[in-house]
């Protein structure tokens, strides 16, 4: 069987249903897949270069996740992410980021430090230049860095995961420039508390930054 997608390297089951589950959810969180659409085993698995096995793996998972809907004897559909599914995640994310920011205050490395600055300042250049695709990109890297300078890889598994969940509402509202300037400044106004080590406002600050995005989500009519 062709490779089309996997490296050659990949012969571990679990490495290659867990590359193929990353895949197919990557491509509902994005939007290729929308919300009822079926999912078939056998064209995703002739898509990817991969047998009909690691893809319904996949799919318990992603049922698992509530990302799909499983119907014996008929097959696999998109659920997707809801829109109470969206204001329960920046409503989780509002508490999580805010103790990840704490902990990063108390953890983060000086190139992590330095990293983050250049962050806020490289966002800031794009955002005045209207540059959407490199705005959304730092705006991704600036959270990793706080979930990695947390220094707890549970918080920053979990982090990450919900930070992907809502990547096609994140980059919609980045797109706009009043709030892609306003988010920028809550960034440099988190990345200094966690420079000055006061955790308290880091993990204030980093709570306003999720419930304004959030806010900002529901004035815009971003939701179904």
């Amino acid at each position: 069987m062709s490779d089309k997608f996997f490296s050659d390297e990949i012969s571990d089951k679990y490495s290659l249903r867990g590359r193929v589950f990353h895949k197919i959810r990557d491509d509902i969180l994005n939007g290729k897949y929308k919300e009822h659409d079926e999912l078939r085993e056998a064209a995703i698995g002739e898509e990817l270069g991969v047998s009909r096995t690691p893809v319904r793996e996949a799919f318990r998972q992603l049922e698992l996740e509530g990302l799909i809907h499983i119907v014996p004897n008929k097959g696999a559909y998109v659920t997707g992410i809801t829109s109470k599914d969206v204001r329960d995640i920046y409503m989780i994310r509002a508490q999580l980021e805010g103790l990840c920011a704490k902990w990063a205050t108390e953890h983060i490395s000086e190139a992590q430090m330095q990293e983050m600055e250049e962050n806020v300042y490289l966002a800031e250049f794009h955002a005045a230049k209207g540059h959407t695709e490199q705005i959304a990109s730092l705006d991704n890297r600036f959270h990793e860095i706080m979930y990695e300078a947390c220094a707890s890889k549970m918080l920053e598994h979990s982090l990450k995961d919900f930070h992907q969940y809502v990547y096609r509402i994140r980059k919609q509202t980045l797109a706009q420039g009043a709030r892609s300037s306003a988010s920028n400044d809550e960034h440099r106004k988190i990345m200094e508390a966690i420079k000055e080590k006061d955790g308290e406002r880091a993990c204030e600050l980093a709570k306003i930054h999720m419930l304004n995005a959030y806010d900002n989500i529901c004035k815009k009519g971003l939701l179904d």
